[in-house]
């Protein structure tokens, strides 16, 4: 009996729907009013859109179990450790530093706009520094490795991704004077919206939202982020404002002819919990117990990844420059060849 009840708890854990209860059972429905009671109210969309984006896949035959698998694993691997695992990283760093924030916020319309602004830039750092160094991108990775995109991949997470992730984030933003109440709710907001961007095709074919995807970041932009094609890679870091990819110009549209190709670039088994899950600390310790000298080791840790000693690097970078090298010398190329079509096209 004890063993269902815990099975139903966490059940209504996931769903959201604890807060739901309580307030229907309280009939206190003012309460929806509130920050809790809002909480409460949109908690449950995205388990929701989850449960019919599988339904949906299994009537129209498209329900593939594999894509499931090794979420279902990941998150109840994270839900048990947590429970060992406890880091108020939010809560430290609002103590740390709240009292060298550079300027005084108010729970405002125009300090809201200006506090979800400092909030994307800060984003934006946690999520480059997660691809740009390599033992950020080992915690990062996890998130990347499924090779398909629906809402189930927005809880594929290293349980420790998320204090490395609150650190900077709320370092940034209460150094920049966004005040905590201001904050919670951005993040809540943000937290939403970066759920749904992982939307998969079953429920929405085209990600673009329309002219929404001149304004914000769409699940378009985020399918793009998570996919592995060259001119793909390491682009819309952003969450839902665009505007710190487009000043380090790190914005990608997704291209019609360039169908989005999800996963990372080392050979791997997607399909693995342990290869998911550790695959890529244990490569990484791999190239660090091979480097010769302690320098080389050092740097295998704070490069990008594909970085070598050896000078044969495969960063995304590079990978990305030689890709557009090379539509531009098909570009060049007279176009009577046949075989030099396909590639000049995705060039367009």
């Amino acid at each position: 009996m004890e063993f269902l009840n815990t099975l139903f708890d966490e059940a209504i854990r996931f769903l959201g729907v604890r807060h739901i209860f309580e307030i229907l059972q309280s009939g206190n429905y003012s309460s929806l009013l509130t920050y809790d009671g809002l909480r409460a109210a949109i908690g449950p969309l995205i388990p929701f859109l989850l449960i019919l984006e599988i339904i949906r896949a299994a009537i129209f035959k498209r329900f593939k179990a594999s894509e499931y698998k090794v979420v279902f694993l990941l998150y109840i691997f994270n839900r048990f450790a947590s429970r060992f695992i406890s880091i108020a990283a939010v809560a430290f760093c609002i103590g740390l530093f709240e009292k060298y924030a550079i300027v005084k916020t108010s729970f405002t319309w125009y300090w809201f706009i200006y506090g979800y602004i400092i909030w994307e830039f800060s984003h934006f750092i946690y999520h480059y520094f997660g691809h740009k160094v390599r033992a950020f991108w080992c915690l990062h990775s996890t998130h990347h490795a499924l090779e398909h995109m629906n809402l189930s991949v927005t809880y594929a997470h290293f349980i420790l991704e998320a204090p490395y992730a609150d650190v900077i984030r709320t370092s940034i933003c209460i150094i920049m004077g966004v005040n905590p109440p201001l904050l919670f709710l951005i993040m809540f907001i943000d937290g939403t919206w970066g759920a749904f961007i992982h939307i998969g095709e079953n429920i929405l074919k085209d990600g673009r939202l329309g002219f929404l995807n001149k304004i914000i970041l769409t699940p378009s932009h985020h399918r793009v982020h998570h996919a592995r094609n060259p001119l793909y890679m390491d682009t819309n870091f952003c969450n839902l404002l665009n505007i710190w990819d487009k000043v380090f110009k790190t914005y990608q549209d997704e291209k019609t002819e360039i169908k989005p190709e999800y996963g990372i670039t080392r050979e791997m088994n997607s399909h693995n919990f342990l290869d998911v899950y550790f695959g890529e600390i244990v490569c990484l310790a791999k190239d660090v117990y091979r480097a010769p000298g302690l320098k080389n080791k050092l740097l295998y840790i704070i490069m990008p990844p594909g970085w070598s000693h050896t000078g044969d690097h495969k960063t995304a970078k590079l990978t990305k420059q030689h890709y557009i090298k090379e539509v531009e010398q098909q570009k060049r190329q007279p176009m009577s060849d046949p075989a030099l079509q396909p590639l000049t096209e995705l060039s367009a």
